[in-house]
């Protein structure tokens, strides 16, 4: 029967883990670096975690993600939010440790696909929150269909932003300003001038 977890250990491989994703990226990341680092035996981690993509997983899941919590001010302008919160969600994901967890965010999806969905629910949820509140508000205001699908929008923002993480670099304002007038095109009640 394996020994019960130290708390104190679990929490310092996190937290190693997170440090060494943040510095070096998924790849760079050893066992032997995160028991050293979390000053446990290797033993140690090999007990409670079968892989590196395992202990990412649980690490993500309990911290926080890159680009999740992006704010910018509502405005009367919804074409205007879309594209402040778009393009600050966009560099928030291809800082240096949102591209890390990009690339991780697929390893671990690769390797235990039910800790994958819920990191991946973990990045999507607050994105569809904020999408679905500003659109929830446009609609009242009578500047967007009823029946548009919030969550929709957001999934496609989500993937347009987790694509440009994965190669390291914020989307453009050209792209952000041409997907948000192709969106704007297709769920406005009237025409866009």
């Amino acid at each position: 029967m394996p020994r019960p977890r130290s708390e104190e250990a679990r929490q310092s491989v996190l937290e190693a883990m997170r440090r060494a994703l943040a510095a070096h990226g998924y790849e760079a990341v050893t066992i032997e670096g995160l028991a050293e680092a979390a000053e446990v035996s290797k033993q140690t981690i090999y007990r409670w975690w079968p892989s590196k993509a395992a202990i990412l997983g649980e690490a993500l899941l309990e911290g926080g993600l890159p680009g999740a919590e992006v704010s910018v001010p509502v405005t009367a302008d919804l074409g205007a939010d879309l594209r402040a919160w778009f393009s600050a969600m966009s560099a928030a994901l291809a800082d240096p440790e949102g591209v890390a967890v990009a690339r991780a965010l697929i390893v671990v999806t690769a390797s235990d696909p039910e800790l994958g969905l819920a990191l991946n629910e973990k990045l999507a949820a607050p994105i569809r929150e904020w999408v679905a509140g500003r659109v929830a508000r446009a609609v009242e205001a009578g500047d967007v269909r009823a029946d548009v699908d919030a969550a929709a929008i957001a999934d496609q923002f989500v993937a347009m932003a987790s694509y440009a993480a994965l190669l390291g670099r914020p989307l453009s304002d050209e792209r952000v300003d041409a997907t948000v007038a192709v969106l704007l095109r297709g769920i406005t009640a009237h025409s866009v001038g």
